[in-house]
């Protein structure tokens, strides 16, 4: 027999495991499509298999004399596959606190339950020779459940390994005329840091502004980071500000604190790059700023080009924040620029990367009744765009950052499901979302925005992606 004891100590660490999985590996670090975690996900495959094959065994057999080796070595591999992929995990990403006290809880509650099993696998190697079928009542059943759960874990992690090692970095070129020198901040963020990599990558002089000096050594193009716009010199010339940095606004509910963030983290920014602006002697000759189609509210099925009204709500208001600080930089004579972005494609980083977890498993939905428009844009395109701005004296004030195809989020729901060949049948009410999410998902989620960009089009740039499916297909090869 086994004691009860064992059971809830197992069942207590198949919980802890599946939390870790769920809110780390899944949530947080996104590793199945996280750039060269193929090894940690393989480490995770060989762990859950020989966690399936362990809770296998005990629920239905009982190994005695040399057949009870297997479950000791099954037990020692699974503690040096843990070891290995705890070493793996410190020196690939950061591990943010929650996931490192569940790892020691997890240490410790397999502690436990190598304590308890140790004098019942000892019995089991004293006695003769055989294997024996048993049924250990509701437990047998729970640990086949469990078995089950992990056999399926591991083949979805070693299938995603395979994926994650057919990610290619693709190059991106600026064409830009010249050797430049450019200040972006957000320079380590989802787009500043494809920007930033490929205006190094082509040889030009790039000043990232970054408050996360952690994530300034993963770019890998030459570069200079500096914490403080107090660190230039007056005397430094620079033909292109990029301003990049702020708030993401889909970073979760809009709390009061989170909407003050929101509201002044661009604006706030600005301001500093106006006062560096004041002191240069050498004036850049643009401006190029990040805001949102959120500018423009919930318009339904009206067609937004630049000219078009807005409806008044939050988001409208940190938007127009964000382009009147920007603006200012006018009265030094300087071109301002202000990018009104829609949903920016790409895997690494962006809401898309938010849905290819619920997605890639089988669990899409569209948002409320699908009918609102969502204007997008693929990141390269983005970047290529921010560049083409930076060279067309005729391009100044708001200009639309969307494909020329914006489609409803239903169509969005389709095309993505189709891209990771998954079904997509469900729906997620608008109550329950307005419930949980309050004006984020009223503003973001439901509000229907079909930005045109016509002042891109008008002076001539072309996107390379203008279509879903291939923006689509590009972002997730």
């Amino acid at each position: 027999m086994i004691p009860v004891e064992v059971w809830l100590v197992a069942s207590v660490q198949v919980v802890l495991g599946f939390a870790d999985v769920v809110v780390h590996h899944e949530l947080v670090a996104r590793l199945p499509w996280r750039p060269g975690a193929a090894p940690e996900l393989r480490l995770h495959g060989a762990r859950n298999l020989a966690y399936a094959v362990i809770f296998l065994m005990l629920a239905w057999i009982l190994p005695l004399g040399w057949t009870a080796l297997v479950l000791t070595g099954l037990v020692l591999a699974e503690a040096a596959i843990t070891f290995t992929d705890w070493l793996v995990e410190d020196s690939s990403r950061g591990l943010p606190a929650s996931e490192r006290v569940l790892h020691g809880l997890l240490a410790i509650n397999f502690g436990v339950l190598l304590a308890l099993l140790a004098p019942i696998v000892w019995q089991w190697l004293s006695a003769p020779a055989s294997l024996e079928f048993v049924v250990r009542g509701v437990w047998s059943w729970l640990a086949t459940a469990a078995s089950t759960g992990l056999l399926a874990m591991a083949i979805r992690d070693f299938a995603a390994a395979r994926r994650v090692d057919r990610f290619q970095a693709q190059s991106l070129s600026l064409d830009l005329p010249g050797r430049q020198r450019w200040l972006v901040t957000g320079g380590t963020g989802f787009v500043g840091r494809r920007l930033t990599e490929a205006l190094a990558g082509d040889g030009h002089d790039v000043t990232i502004l970054t408050r996360d000096t952690h994530r300034a050594p993963l770019l890998s193009a030459p570069f200079r980071a500096v914490t403080s716009l107090d660190q230039i010199a007056s005397e430094e010339r620079f033909d292109v500000f990029v301003h990049l940095a702020g708030e993401p606004v889909a970073g979760g509910p809009w709390t009061p604190a989170r909407r003050q963030r929101i509201e002044r983290s661009r604006p706030d920014v600005a301001k500093r790059l106006i006062e560096l602006v004041n002191r240069l002697k050498t004036k850049p000759r643009v401006w190029v700023s990040a805001s949102a189609v959120g500018w423009y509210g919930d318009r339904g099925e009206t067609v937004l080009d630049e000219s078009a009204h807005y409806q008044d709500c939050f988001a409208h208001r940190s938007c127009q924040a964000a382009e009147v600080a920007s603006a200012q930089a006018e009265r030094h004579g300087v071109r301002v620029v202000m990018l009104r972005i829609g949903l920016v494609l790409g895997r690494e980083d962006g809401l898309l990367a938010q849905l290819l977890t619920p997605f890639d498993l089988g669990l899409g939905a569209r948002l409320g009744s699908g009918r609102q428009w969502m204007s997008w844009i693929e990141r390269d395109d983005l970047v290529r765009l921010i560049a083409f701005a930076s060279t067309h004296e005729a391009i100044r004030g708001p200009v639309n950052a969307v494909a020329p195809h914006p489609v409803t989020n239903r169509v969005f729901t389709k095309a993505l499901a189709r891209a990771l060949r998954r079904p997509a049948w469900f729906a997620l009410p608008r109550v329950l979302l307005v419930g949980v999410l309050g004006d984020m998902a009223r503003e973001l989620m439901l509000a229907s925005q079909r930005a045109v960009p016509a002042k891109a089009l008008d002076n001539g740039f072309e996107f390379r992606l203008p279509e879903i499916d291939a923006a689509l297909a590009k972002a997730l090869s």
